[in-house]
């Protein structure tokens, strides 16, 4: 039988628990696969067919050693910032639609999210469920598609993920097992508390008192733990601090900022801010230009509040500047819309940093995995090597005259400081991190050490849920074979 992991609210660790879980049950001898019916979420992954999917569950996919595919993630919502999302439906995109529109989809976007499911599960045999946002959202009981619509169709035993570290832990665990449809309250089959800091013995007490108030098992303490996974969406940027490395690189945060785990193996060995529009630049020892949902509209940003400007003038200092997805289109001469990106047809000058120009001409995706040869050009892009990422993005792109980046990819200046590509994940590849990272130490006159030879995280996340959770109780509800109550006496009314 297959598992479902819900939350006590957003942000509170269901994405690295379901990772864990997968990875611990796969090296107990459980085949299984991650599943999430409805993501909202700009970090996205590429499958090998070209699916897009929530990054999560790509993440959680590497965890049980099993391949991404789009049905681990049947529907992904991608906000555009005005109140409307585009909705990627297996993979690909289905419509865009606003808000107040969408729930009139979810009936069949559910019926979809079941077929998935189904398939997975006849696969594998065990699917790792993850809800979405808190389970407890009365208000959305009849649409909720990732929680309890889910959980009405699915009938599995519920793991309740509640975050210790935000403080209000009981009126979290307590409160969402009580607020729980009739139907749904039995299926709650223990809690796990996460992110504690400190001696977890300090808790005892507590955990008496929130089994006796849920009436259900608490499986266990998980302590605060720093691991390279990648995070499920923006929430996680208000976590982010810069580390105290004297390489210092500012990303932009744009305000539809999208794929920002392109960053995070450089935020383990540099100090990464992300530096909202407006602010100061000087100071950093390179600049990056991130990904967005609709670069025409963060490119307007960038003019009015004098980034773009303060942005140029430090590549005129010989500062690096990088450009990932719309950051490599808003390092061009020219974007053109037909109305496909942000709605209606619009032209913008772009920084002018790279002689290419993007249109957007049709409503179509670019969505597939890459493997390249990074250009030999000095002073950076020459230390790279091959790399490997992925590509989602709309619009296309004409380089006039750039030596390309990567392969046919991207463009570089002639001086190699200032670079763009459409390439998601480049710097999650060590080979790319260490290039950058050693030339910017190289200026500095500093030492570098590298990024390479970090072992495998999903391993770590699995030996601490071993030693920190009741791994055989888990282990044991998925291998139910029935709907049955798994709620003890004592429980909430």
């Amino acid at each position: 039988m297959s598992l479902m992991v819900l939350g006590t609210a957003s942000h509170v660790g269901k994405s690295t628990v379901v990772a864990g879980l997968c990875r611990a049950l796969k090296n107990r001898g459980i085949t299984n696969a991650p599943f999430k019916s409805q993501n909202m979420s700009l970090n996205s992954w590429v499958t090998e067919d070209g699916a897009e999917i929530g990054i999560a569950q790509a993440v959680q996919a590497k965890a049980a050693k099993v391949e991404p595919t789009a049905e681990m993630n049947p529907v992904l919502l991608k906000p555009r910032g005005d109140a409307s999302s585009q909705i990627v439906l297996l993979g690909r995109p289905y419509r865009d639609v606003h808000i107040k529109d969408y729930y009139s989809e979810t009936d069949t976007l559910l019926e979809e999210a079941l077929k998935a499911f189904r398939n997975l599960e006849e696969r594998y045999g065990t699917v790792v469920v993850e809800g979405a946002g808190g389970a407890a959202e009365v208000n959305l009981y009849d649409r909720d598609i990732a929680n309890i619509r889910l959980a009405r169709a699915l009938r599995l035993p519920i793991i309740l993920v509640a975050d210790i570290e935000r403080g209000g832990v009981f009126a979290q665990a307590y409160g969402t097992v009580s607020l729980l449809p009739e139907d749904i309250r039995p299926l709650v089959a223990g809690i796990i508390v996460n992110k504690f800091r400190g001696d977890p013995d300090l808790f005892s007490s507590g955990v008496g008192l929130l089994e006796k108030l849920c009436g259900v098992p608490v499986l266990g303490i998980l302590p605060y733990a720093d691991l390279a996974i990648a995070s499920e969406d923006s929430l996680s940027i208000g976590d982010k601090q810069a580390g105290g490395s004297p390489i210092r690189i500012a990303v932009i945060r744009l305000p539809r900022i999208s794929n920002f785990t392109d960053f995070e193996l450089l935020e383990r060995h540099a100090s990464v801010s992300y530096v909202t529009p407006g602010k100061p630049l000087s100071g950093y020892d390179c600049i990056i230009i991130p990904g967005t949902k609709n670069t025409i509209e963060d490119l307007k940003v960038l003019r009015s509040s004098g980034m773009a400007d303060e942005i140029c003038r430090m590549r005129a200092a010989g500062v690096p500047v990088i450009g990932i997805c719309g950051g490599f289109q808003m390092l061009g001469q020219r974007l053109t819309d037909a109305g496909y990106e942000s709605g209606e047809a619009e032209e913008a000058d772009g920084l002018g940093l790279l002689d290419v120009r993007t249109t957007f001409s049709a409503y179509k995706k670019t969505t597939r995995q890459v493997r390249n040869r990074a250009a030999d050009a000095p002073p950076i892009l020459s230390r790279f090597g091959e790399v490997e990422g992925y590509e989602i993005h709309m619009g296309e792109t004409e380089n006039r005259g750039c030596t390309p980046a990567f392969g046919n990819d991207g463009a570089v200046s002639a001086d190699g400081l200032v670079f763009g590509t459409y390439l998601h994940g480049l710097f999650a590849n060590p080979q790319a991190t260490d290039g950058l990272l050693s030339y910017l130490a190289g200026k500095k006159g500093l030492p570098y050490t590298g990024a390479a030879g970090e072992g495998d995280p999903y391993d770590r996340l699995a030996t601490l849920l071993e030693a920190h959770l009741d791994m055989d109780a888990i282990a044991a509800l998925s291998r139910q074979d029935g709907t049955a109550s798994f709620k003890t006496a004592g429980g909430p009314p």
